[in-house]
């Protein structure tokens, strides 16, 4: 007796009408509106705003609906457990990353992944823009640094450093800062901000630095820095490389910001799928 109704509900919920949720279920719409009519009298509340154009959850209906999807959710995970125990995973997997990050780091480690699983389909969509999973339909999106959208699920994949460093040829020219006040006298390689990110006596500290190069490209501020063009700040994979080959060299050292984050988010409320989870901890195993 107590699940009569609640698909009819969630389906409703989901998608505002009670029409396309009579199509997803197979069954009529006056089905659908006599089983939620039940329900409405059993729980003796009202879950819906009903006009001739809209159908809209009362808050009461939210309250309910949120409890109802986790249960939806449990149900889905539980069958999905069951069915992929002994099988291989498969279907399509659609992933957005920051572009060189996506490049060098995560799109190499997808292609491994799917060496090992020959029945996994990736479509992947490198962009700096930051996509909303739920409106453009993504199942995975691979973030930088501090998470600002609390409505999204994360998973921690692994840390970047950001290195500030110059050539030797800049250095031997210009002479080598030793605090951060000192960056006020040098040619800083800017990319889309005006400031860098420190640490100094334990307080993380942005500074204001100016130069005469300005570039939203990580690889074209590298390249800048190795001609000697002026000092640069970051990320590991754009340099790390260049200072243990002696090509750049490491500042500061004493004021890193603090490592930050790389981040797998997805959708909240929602269980990943066997093999996006396998993905998932793919990437978090080869990126820790």
């Amino acid at each position: 007796m107590q699940w009569e109704g609640i698909s009819e509900f969630v389906y409703v919920a989901e998608n505002e009408s009670f029409t396309v949720a009579s199509k997803k279920l197979a069954i009529s719409t006056a089905q659908v509106s006599r089983q939620i009519s039940a329900l409405e009298k059993r729980l003796n509340i009202k879950l819906f705003y009903r006009t001739t154009r809209k159908v809209s959850l009362t808050e009461e209906g939210r309250i309910f609906y949120q409890h109802c999807r986790s249960v939806f959710d449990g149900l889905d995970a539980a069958e999905r457990a069951i069915t992929n125990l002994q099988s291989k995973p498969q279907g399509k997997i659609k992933i957005t990353a920051p572009v060189t990050y996506g490049e060098q780091q995560i799109l190499p480690l997808v292609n491994n992944f799917m060496q090992k699983y020959g029945d996994v389909e990736v479509s992947a969509y490198l962009s700096n823009r930051k996509i909303d999973l739920v409106e453009e339909g993504y199942d995975l999106a691979i973030r930088l640094g501090k998470l600002s959208d609390s409505s999204l699920m994360a998973k921690k994949l692994g840390v970047r450093t950001n290195y500030v460093c110059a050539s030797k040829r800049y250095l031997d020219t210009h002479g080598i800062p030793h605090s951060i006040s000192e960056l006020n006298q040098h040619n800083c390689l800017l990319g889309t901000l005006d400031y860098w990110h420190f640490q100094e006596l334990s307080r993380e500290k942005s500074v204001r630095v100016t130069g005469r190069v300005r570039y939203n490209s990580g690889t074209s501020l590298t390249d800048a820095a190795l001609k000697g063009l002026g000092i640069v700040q970051l990320p590991d994979y754009y340099v790390q490389q260049h200072i243990a080959s002696g090509e750049l060299v490491s500042l500061l050292d004493n004021y890193r910001a603090p490592d930050e984050g790389i981040w797998a988010v997805y959708p909240q409320n929602r269980h990943l799928s066997p093999r996006i989870r396998l993905l998932v901890d793919y990437l978090a195993k080869q990126l820790l």
